[in-house]
């Protein structure tokens, strides 16, 4: 498997919080892997926190093609956002939705303070949650016999496809699902049309 198969995402939902001088900063973060994930998750949180001050965010999805958005909600331009996404760049994640609330204390922070404040937020978020390394693949549908089966799933560990990928369905025939990395795209086709002439493949396919 080549690195340029691998992206990382967060690793789970996570939210922290401080205060700086005396506002309330809360942090959220949740994994998103497209648009209207992410924006589900800015209502959510909108709604869950309805009664503070702002409620802003960023986002960063998708794994070939990135997709960023930004929104300081009611914040001076550029000073939350922003911030909160070069938080996001930073981490080195996509399929993100980041959000960070916060309670007015009293005292300004300015616009230096507002942007350290949401960046710490996101930064201590995304730290919290982790990072897991997932894999830009497509996924493969395969019909075959019982019989060849066994040696067909030796054959797919050439392309670092291991047993534990595999969901197979045993009916009439055995039909196995499983994701074949980007890089080994055309390896993979190689060897079913190789099964499928020599009979031993009813059929195969990639599913969206």
């Amino acid at each position: 498997m080549e690195n340029k198969d691998i992206y990382w995402e967060p690793a789970r939902s996570a939210s922290v919080e401080f205060k700086e001088k005396r506002s309330l900063f809360i942090g959220h973060v949740c994994v998103a892997r497209n648009e209207e994930e992410a924006r589900a998750f800015v209502r959510e949180i909108s709604k869950k926190y309805s009664d503070a001050t702002h409620n802003c965010w960023a986002y960063r999805v998708g794994s070939e093609r990135v997709v960023e958005y930004y929104s300081d909600a009611g914040e001076p331009s550029g000073t939350a956002g922003k911030p909160i996404l070069g938080a996001i760049q930073h981490a080195g994640v996509t399929n993100a939705i980041v959000v960070v609330t916060r309670y007015f204390g009293g005292i300004k922070l300015g616009v230096r303070g507002l942007i350290e404040a949401y960046g710490k937020g996101a930064a201590m978020a995304l730290e919290e949650a982790g990072k897991v390394a997932r894999r830009v693949s497509l996924n493969a549908k395969v019909v075959l016999g019982y019989e060849h089966t066994r040696n067909f799933i030796a054959q797919l560990k050439d392309m670092d496809v291991h047993e534990n990928l595999i969901d197979a369905t045993y009916e009439a025939n055995v039909t196995l699902r499983f994701p074949v990395a980007k890089s080994y795209v055309a390896q993979a086709e190689e060897l079913f049309k190789g099964y499928e002439a020599r009979g031993l493949i009813i059929s195969w396919a990639w599913e969206s």
